[in-house]
């Protein structure tokens, strides 16, 4: 009942968000181009091709990755408070990104900011996980730890390239840092589905050894885990994936934690369920947040991510709350 839920709100959300925005179109329209059938108003087709489809395509494949990627992260650390920003990803690509702007590099053309935004997310993350390395293991609390102080080092060196730029490339490092798919094209689409892909893939594969890995790391052990090989598994989706979201659509917070901990509500901890639920969860909630973004404000595109923010930072303080109280009430 929930994946059909699921999917059905991907449909529904999906063909509404098409058709809706500044250039409202019927759902009925939408519908007739995706069977391929031509419409009475050209500019209607190629808004819907060339700008409509590609934006909703990215917005699902972003946020389907975000949600697996909270999943994984949760799954691994033992903690459903766990979401991707941990190991640095994020912080990592918005330097990447930020250092395109400011110096106006472009040797690889339209792909040099998403570029070198993933290639700095990959690179941040793996520093996370080689330093976060004690005796051969890698512990959740050290990693965690060390995740913060890379952020905070990120933080930095972001604000400095934000100091040293002129006021054109601040605004765009602001409006970057906010979270966005209003750029989405079909080549950009073309390049995040494989990578998307591949961290779907890697997440199934795994999805049993993170619920032995939730009796604890020596029980999962005894059992016959290889616990220091599935938590790189996962460092190395997570990074993938989430490196390809914050290429393309900027930061977006807040998804890979909301996302997995309702779907846990509802059907349990097990990853042969929660992971591929969280999937289509994240792709949903992006989805609705990115048609939310283009129709809260009339003539206004708002930033995705600042969306995500105010619905998922009230969620997270409300979750707080109930995890205290279960613990025993608020000290």
């Amino acid at each position: 009942m929930l994946f059909a839920v699921l999917v059905t709100a991907l449909v529904v959300v999906s063909v509404v968000s098409a058709g809706a925005g500044q250039y409202g179109l019927p759902v009925s329209d939408v519908v007739r181009a995706l069977l391929d059938k031509p419409l009475a108003d050209p500019f209607a087709e190629g808004a819907l091709w060339a700008v409509r489809f590609p934006r909703v395509v990215m917005s699902l494949l972003v946020g389907a990755v975000l949600g697996v990627c909270g999943a994984l992260m949760q799954g691994s650390f033992g903690n459903p408070l766990a979401e991707p920003g941990v190991v640095g990803v994020s912080s990592g690509a918005a330097v990447g990104a930020c250092l395109s702007i400011v110096f106006g590099w472009t040797f690889l053309g339209a792909f040099t900011v998403p570029g070198l935004a993933f290639a700095a997310g990959l690179v941040t993350t793996f520093s996370v996980y080689a330093l976060s390395r004690s005796s051969g293991r890698t512990g959740t609390v050290s990693m965690i730890l060390t995740g913060v102080a890379v952020n905070a080092v990120a933080g930095a060196v972001v604000a400095l390239l934000m100091f040293i730029g002129d006021q054109a490339a601040r605004e765009q490092i602001v409006f970057w840092q906010l979270g966005s798919v209003a750029g989405a094209r079909w080549s950009y689409v073309w390049v995040a589905l494989p990578l998307v892909a591949i961290t779907a893939l890697a997440s199934l594969v795994v999805a049993r050894r993170l619920d032995l890995l939730s009796l604890g790391d020596r029980q999962a052990r005894h059992l016959g885990v290889d616990v220091e090989r599935l938590r790189l598994v996962v460092i190395c989706a997570v990074a993938i994936g989430v490196s390809a979201a914050v290429s393309y659509a900027g930061i977006i917070s807040f998804v890979g934690l909301v996302v997995p901990h309702l779907v846990r509500m509802v059907v349990g901890p097990g990853h042969r369920v929660l992971v591929p639920a969280s999937l289509l969860g994240g792709a949903v909630l992006l989805a609705a947040a990115d048609l939310l973004a283009r129709t809260a404000v009339r003539y206004a595109d708002l930033p995705i991510g600042m969306v995500t923010a105010l619905i998922g930072g009230p969620f997270f303080f409300w979750l707080l709350r109930r995890n205290r109280t279960k613990a025993g009430g608020w000290a």
